[in-house]
């Protein structure tokens, strides 16, 4: 019950960082947003953008593995990352993020047993990312 709680807990604060850094796009703060999100990478899921591009998807891979998060921390994950996504920029950091999001889903999907629309449909954009610039 206790760990349930502080799930839930840190899942509404990653919540309302999302809200904060959504709310900076839409006011075309892009630079503060991405700001927020990099801190978000770093402190809630320890990793840095730096690195997250760097490392190849069994690198990736084995940092999921190791961090194992509840499906709950890695659906948020997924969103923030979907945030560094740029589907119409063809570039190596954008392919990356691509894989990385798809490991992700693929990890929820099979492991957590967790599907749901939102996630398919970015699934769906990420997959057709992947197919047209790998």
């Amino acid at each position: 019950m206790y760990k349930r709680d502080l799930i839930t807990a840190e899942i509404q604060k990653l919540s309302q960082a999302l809200a904060r850094i959504l709310g900076l796009k839409e006011q075309g703060k892009l630079e503060e947003a991405d700001h927020g999100l990099d801190e978000i990478l770093e402190n809630d899921f320890g990793i840095l953008y730096t690195d997250l591009l760097a490392s190849d998807t069994d690198d990736f891979n084995l940092f999921l593995t190791e961090k194992n998060f509840p499906a709950e921390k890695l659906d948020m994950f997924s969103q923030f990352l979907y945030l560094k996504f740029n589907v119409a920029e063809t570039s190596a950091s954008s392919l990356s993020v691509a894989l990385k999001l798809q490991l992700i889903y693929d990890l929820l999907e099979m492991r957590h047993h967790v599907i749901n629309m939102i996630n398919l449909g970015r699934q769906k954009t990420v997959k057709q990312y992947i197919n047209s610039n790998s």
